[in-house]
This record gives structure tokens, C-alpha cells and sequence, in this order.
């Protein structure tokens, strides 16, 4: 399905609320409402012209004199052409700034000081703002560090197929001797035999299992066929890439045993290993692993509309015209089998960062003749609602190229693993089966038993079980679990925000009316709408959070400021090789040598006069220079309220009054089934309300279950059944070793994965 038509489909689904709502907010007062809520109603419409670059577009807004700020107003009936202009509204100067780094190419350290210039810009637009990452917390259990990588990008991290899993629990200070050993053996190969001959002489012995939990059930087992972690994860260590990255962060080879790249950085071929072949979930063979797989692989990828070959434009030659529908050829996308064991990439130019692209969804290999089997078709005939269209609709409906078969799966239960006798490199493989427990998080302390009891090998301690750990011990042992086992997790590279919805279109559940109803009256709906798309009330709100006292509740008062992320991007992720020169406000600032990609955020920021801090030089932080994690640098009580002030004057001159008894209305919705999320729901209300003195109200929209909260913004496909103005569950973990891998999800045209989460495309 091409881009167009999935547009198309959009419109339909929301023509008539919005034209609905855009209307309401061109007016001061729309008149008090009968109604409890805002409907959302679907209906269908002609297709208007929605490629149009002529629409009512404007710049993107800068803070301006109090009283001289408009209020965005567009009359449009097309999805896409509203999109365009509230994107343009609220994020065109990002888009501008993100537009010249990308285009260095040759300058590796120019392109990342670029980047770090424009995601200056879009956290400067408040459309989002961090909160924290998931390290830095408190665990315990019986995995050994160095058994999967610590890289950030890709997804081998999730892959345990040479996995060290003890069956005692691993001592911290044992563990501390482990991370010493990886540190210094790093690069060598020699790790994993080493950590496995220490933790013997130790008194540790080994299982060749590995159980962990999983909190939604996935919504297909296609892992080319989605983004979201909830479905990606327990498939992917069924289907293994062409490199790897082994424990050591090194990377290494996998499916394809070695690969050339040309004198221009243009051509990449890999010569695929001989031998390898697909299996189905009982292990039974299918074909051979041939170098066509990773071409029916894009191929379907980009087909699938899953936004994963979104990431290939600028990189892959010529994929970008399939992509928009433009030239249905797909073998002229720069891809193709040579022969069976060549597989050949072509560039657009050079990417310093293309292998590291090759640990994820978007070059899987697919079985074509497997997939066809199941009803599969590629181009314009791809269509998965065709009754015969089989594949991925369940374990039993995939082929498998990895290390392990999905051998059960029961929903909001389990699933089950075993070894694949055909994987290529089984006799290494340490592990034969692995399990996942189905735990949603409404009891607390449901993971801390279940490991206590050794049904999972690796947990959190949260604020119910940081209490227990203090006074319980493991059997055996003198000392608590807090003092012999549990440890502090490394930083992570995966950043998790609050998002801010300035183009809101459903005020319910789009799959059920009466799912997570907002109480906003239809006149609340007109005024935040205009309130959310003013950059000084965005500002106040998302600096207005005690982020710390915020995250207590989840992961206690120990560790709540130390896995704050103040970044979208973290901000040590790279840093510069060499001196960069760029400008900053018209003047030209070097940054020497060494200088943190968060650094040069931090100066933008400064030079903008953006009251918040995404990255402090500290000596101690763990790159010796200074980090963007480990302090709230957003909350900034004082300035919030200046920027309310100015929010509220400007809003009053676009004919919306502002004040404690007829406060701008923002909904967010939590899971009442959690009790750490309800109390962090809680803070979040009590924290933004009073310090922007009540003039903004936070409806906490209870959620009956995990499932309802996931689809007021988790599960939604469409920036339009985003039913929220607040929404704080996604997160980013980067696709490859690039900032643009953080910061292309705010990319307009549907190229932005996370931009729907702000209500466009």
C-alpha cells in the first residue's frame, strides 16, 4: 500500500471531527456545551488533492512580543495538507536546521554538530520532552554481563543465543569483577570463555535456559512488519541479520561471513555463508538462506508500511521513489542477489553508519518462497486483508532463520522457545530454550517473587520491592539482597518522553466509544487545541514537572535522579574526533576534540535563551566529561511560570482567556490498574497545577486496563488516534550509530515515526 493511499484511508477515518474542531478553534467563544465529552465520529470523503505543496502554509513560530502571536488557522478537509501546516506551525524551524545536517555527508564531526544544532530546535519546540532512560536502576538476577552487547542501536542487544545464565544468583561484587574483566578483554574475543572460568571458580554453575517477562502481547509475529518493541522482541531471536554485535561490542559476522565495500563507500557486497537454511517452527527444513532473502526482505518491508524502510531514504538507491508509490520497479532499489551467495547494496552516497543499519528490522532477510506460501505478494499487490494472506498471523506462520523456534505462545501468558537444530552456528549457541512471562505490571512485586522463586532470570526492584530487598535475603546468604545482589544498570540508550499533542482529533478510543472518554466539553477541546499550538504555554507546561519526585514512584528514591535523561538523543552517544566549527546564531563557535554531541546541544539551547539544562560537563560522570542523564535539568518552576504569563497574553489576544477558574484543560491518560503509574499520574497533576498556579488543569483519564492505555497512543498507527494532549509511554531506542536515528522520528510526511504521537501524519 503506497503512501498515498494509506493518506487517503486517514482522511476518511477523520474528515469530519476535524474539520469539525479547526473550525471551533477559529473563534473566541463557541458557547457552552451540553456535552460531557467530544465525539469523534468517522466518515469517508473523496481523496483531494493530498500531495499539494500549496497549501496555507506558514513558518514555524518563534517566541514573539507578548499580544502579537496569532492563533494557527487553516480551512482544509484534507488530512495530510493539515498535517503539513501544523507540523510547519510548531516544528519547521527544526526541520530547517535538521535539512542542512543531514546534508554533510563527508564532515562526519560537521554532520554530528549539525544535528545536535537541530534537536537543540526540537526540544526548544516543546512538542516533547525526556524523562528518563531505562538504566541507571536497580536489578538483580542470574545473566552475566557481556552476554549480549551494550551498543545502543539495533536490536542484538534483545539476542541471548550465547548467553551466560547461572542458576545462583549473581553476587554484585562478583559481578563488578565481570564488568572489569569485559572492560579490559574488549575487542579481544576472549570474554566469554574467561567470564565462564571466573564464575566457576566462583561456585556458579550454568542453566541453558534463559527466562524473562514481556508486558504486551505482540500484534504480529512479521518482524518487518512493525517498529514497536511489543512486536519486534520476542521474534527477534528467531531471525538473525547478516553482522552481529557480540558482547564485546564488537561487530562481527553473522549470516554473512565477510563483505566488501568499494573504493567510493558506494557498494557493499556480502558474501552470504553457504550451507544455512530456513526452518519452520517444528525445525523442519524449508529452503536455503540465499542472498534473494534479504532482497524479498526490503522489498516486503517497504511494502509492509511499517515505517522501518523509512529509515533507508537518502541511504539506499532509489528507494525512495518505491517507497512514495512513485516508481513501482523495486529492482531498481539499490539491492540485488548477484548470485545466490552475493548479496549486493548500492548507496545513494557514502553513510558512515550503514552496517550498524543491518542489525534490525530493516534488513532481515524473508524465505520469498516460504512467504509466497502463505499467501505473501510484493509491490502493488501486497495486501494483507486478502483471506489468504497468512503469514505472521502467528509463530506457526513465520520462517526461521535464528538461533530459536517459537515453539507456545498464550496470550497474557507465555511464550516458549526452544533451539533450532538448523541454525548455523547451533553447536555454540549456549542456550536451549528460552521463556517469556506474561507480567502487566498491576502487582509490583509480581517479578522480584517470581526471580526469588526462579521463574525469571533477571528483575527490576521497584518502590514496593527496594523495601524488600532491605530486609529479605536469598536462602544461603547473610546479607540482604539489596546488599549482596543487587546492582546499578549502565545507562541505556533507549530515551523515553511525554509527548505533546498540538493537532488532537478523537477525544475517545478510536477502536471503542467508551474507552478512555476525555471530560472535556467541546469548547475545553477548542481552547486547548489553540493553547497547545502556543510555543510560551508548551514551554510552561513541560518545564512545569518535578521529573524526579515524578520517578520515585516508579523506581525509589535511590535511583530517580540518576535515570533522568534530559535529551532525546543521549547526549554522550558520539562525540567529536576532530575540531568543528559551526554557527550559532549567526556566529561561529568552535568546539574542540573530544566535545559530547550534548555539549553542543546545550550551547543552542543557551544561545536561544531556553530555560532548561540537557547536559552538564561533570567529571564524574562515566565519559570523564560530562553527561545529559542523572539531574532534572527541565523543571524550572520560576521559568514556567514567566512562560505561562506570556502564553496567557498571547492567548488573550487570540480571543482565549486564561485564569484559575477557566484553566486551559490537557488530558492524560494512565493504567488505574498500576499502582506505581497511578501515583505517578498523580504527581504529574499535583506538580503542574499548582506550579502554573491552577491556570492549567491535567485530567487524569483513568485507563481500566494496560490494553485501553495502549490504545490511546501506544498501538495507534495515525497521528489522528493519538487521544491525548500528554502521553508518556513510547520511547526510542536507536536503529543504527547515528543521532539521526533519534531525530529522524520527528521528520513530517509520514517519515517520522514518533511525530504521531504530537497528532500529524
Amino acid at each position: 500500500m503506497n503512501k498515498t493511499v494509506k493518506r487517503v484511508l486517514a482522511l476518511m477515518l477523520a474528515l469530519v471531527l476535524m474539520v469539525s474542531v479547526f473550525a471551533a478553534c477559529g473563534d473566541n467563544n463557541t458557547g457552552s456545551s451540553s456535552e460531557s465529552s467530544s465525539s469523534s465520529e468517522e466518515s469517508s470523503s473523496s481523496e483531494s488533492s493530498s500531495e499539494s505543496e500549496e497549501s496555507s502554509q506558514e513558518e514555524g513560530q518563534e517566541p514573539t512580543e507578548t499580544g502579537a502571536w496569532e492563533a494557527p488557522s487553516i480551512e482544509s478537509d484534507d488530512y495530510d495538507e493539515l498535517s503539513d501546516y501544523y507540523y510547519d506551525f510548531n516544528l519547521g524551524e527544526f526541520y530547517d536546521f535538521y535539512k542542512d545536517a543531514t546534508q554533510e555527508v563527508d564532515d562526519v564531526d560537521k554532520r554530528y554538530a549539525l544535528e545536535a544544532l537541530s534537536e537543540a530546535k526540537l526540544l526548544e519546540s516543546a512538542v516533547m520532552f525526556p524523562t528518563y532512560n531505562d538504566g541507571n536502576r536497580y536489578v538483580f538476577g542470574r545473566i552475566a554481563p557481556g552476554s549480549t552487547t551494550t551498543n545502543g542501536w539495533g536490536a542484538d542487544d534483545g539476542r541471548y543465543k550465547y548467553a551466560i545464565v547461572t542458576n545462583e544468583v549473581i553476587k554484585t561484587a562478583d559481578r563488578d569483577e565481570l564488568k572489569k574483566m569485559l572492560n579490559e578483554l574488549r575487542g579481544t574475543g576472549t570474554y566469554h570463555e574467561e567470564a565462564k572460568k571466573f564464575l566457576t571458580e566462583k561456585g556458579y554453575t550454568f542453566k541453558d535456559s534463559y527466562n524473562i517477562t514481556f508486558d504486551t502481547n505482540p500484534t504480529t509475529w512479521d518482524a518487518m512488519a512493525s517498529s514497536r518493541a511489543g512486536d519486534v522482541d520476542p521474534v527477534i531471536n528467531c531471525i538473525d541479520s547478516l553482522l552481529f554485535y557480540d558482547g564485546e561490542n564488537t561487530e562481527v559476522p553473522c549470516l554473512a561471513e565477510s563483505y566488501d565495500v568499494s573504493k567510493d563507500g558506494l557498494t557493499y557486497t556480502f558474501h552470504i555463508r553457504k550451507g544455512m537454511k530456513w526452518a519452520d517452527s517444528q525445525g523442519r527444513e524449508i529452503a536455503d538462506i540465499v542472498a534473494d532473502d534479504w532482497v524479498a526482505g526490503l522489498q516486503h518491508v517497504c511494502d509492509s508500511g511499517s515505517g522501518l524502510g523509512e529509515l533507508f531514504i537518502g541511504v539506499i538507491a532509489n528507494i525512495q521513489p518505491y517507497l512514495e508509490g512513485e516508481d513501482t520497479d523495486f529492482s531498481k532499489v539499490g539491492i540485488k542477489a548477484v548470485d545466490d551467495y552475493t548479496l549486493e547494496y548500492t548507496l545513494e552516497k557514502k553513510v558512515h553508519y550503514f552496517t550498524s543499519m543491518l542489525h534490525y528490522g530493516i534488513s532481515l532477510p524473508l524465505c520469498r518462497s516460504y512467504y509466497t506460501s502463505q499467501g505473501g505478494k510484493f509491490g502493488e499487490d501486497y495486501n494483507t486483508e486478502d483471506e489468504s494472506y497468512q503469514y505472521g498471523i502467528d509463530p506457526d506462520h513465520i520462517a526461521y532463520s535464528g538461533p530459536f523456534l517459537i515453539t507456545n505462545f498464550t496470550e497474557n501468558n507465555s511464550i516458549n522457545y526452544k533451539a533450532n537444530p538448523l541454525y548455523w552456528d547451533a553447536a555454540n549457541v549456549t542456550l536451549k530454550e528460552l521463556s517469556r512471562t506474561f507480567n502487566d505490571g498491576s502487582d509490583s512485586t509480581k517479578a522480584y517473587q517470581d526471580l526469588k522463586a526462579g521463574v525469571i532470570d533477571q528483575s527490576g526492584l521497584n518502590t514496593s520491592t527496594i523495601e524488600l530487598a532491605k530486609e529479605e535475603k536469598m536462602e544461603g546468604s547473610d546479607k540482604t539482597i539489596m546488599e549482596e545482589y543487587a546492582y546499578v544498570t549502565s545507562s541505556s540508550a533507549a530515551s523515553y518522553s511525554s509527548f505533546m499533542n498540538f493537532n488532537r482529533a478523537i477525544w475517545n478510543n478510536s477502536r471503542a466509544e467508551n474507552e478512555a472518554v476525555s471530560p472535556q466539553s467541546e469548547e475545553d477541546a477548542a481552547r486547548t487545541h489553540v493553547a497547545m499550538n502556543n510555543l510560551h504555554f508548551r514551554r510552561a507546561v513541560v518545564t512545569s514537572l518535578d521529573r524526579k519526585t515524578w520517578n520515585e514512584q516508579t523506581v525509589g528514591e535511590d535511583v530517580a535522579e540518576l535515570c533522568l535523561r534530559n535529551t532525546y538523543t543521549p547526549g554522550t552517544f558520539v562525540s567529536m574526533q576532530n575540531d568543528v566549527t559551526v554557527e550559532i546564531n549567526g556566529e561561529s563557535v568552535t568546539f574542540p576534540a573530544g566535545t559530547d554531541y550534548g555539549e553542543i546541544m546545550q550551547a543552542q539551547i543557551d544561545a536561544d535563551g531556553f530555560d532548561v539544562t540537557v547536559y552538564k560537563k561533570d567529571p564524574n560522570a562515566e565519559n570523564g566529561k560530562g553527561s545529559g542523564d542523572g539531574f532534572d535539568g527541565w523543571y524550572n518552576p520560576e521559568y514556567a511560570k514567566k512562560e505561562l504569563e506570556l502564553a496567557i497574553a498571547e492567548l488573550e489576544s487570540a480571543g482565549v482567556s486564561v485564569d484559575e477558574s477557566n484553566p486551559i484543560q490537557l488530558d492524560f491518560p494512565y493504567p488505574a490498574t498500576s499502582t506505581t503509574r497511578t501515583n505517578q499520574a498523580q504527581v504529574m497533576k499535583q506538580s503542574m497545577e499548582e506550579t502554573l498556579d491552577h491556570k492549567v488543569q491535567i485530567n487524569l483519564v483513568e485507563c481500566e486496563s494496560n490494553e485501553i492505555w495502549y490504545y490511546t497512543g501506544y498501538y495507534t498507527e495515525r497521528g489522528y488516534e493519538a487521544n491525548y494532549e500528554m502521553f508518556d509511554l513510547s520511547g526510542w531506542s536507536p536503529d543504527f550509530m547515528d543521532p539521526c536515528s533519534y531525530i529522524d522520528t520527528f521528520l513530517p510526511d509520514y517519515n517520522g515515526y514518533m511525530t504521531k504521537c504530537c497528532g500529524v501524519y
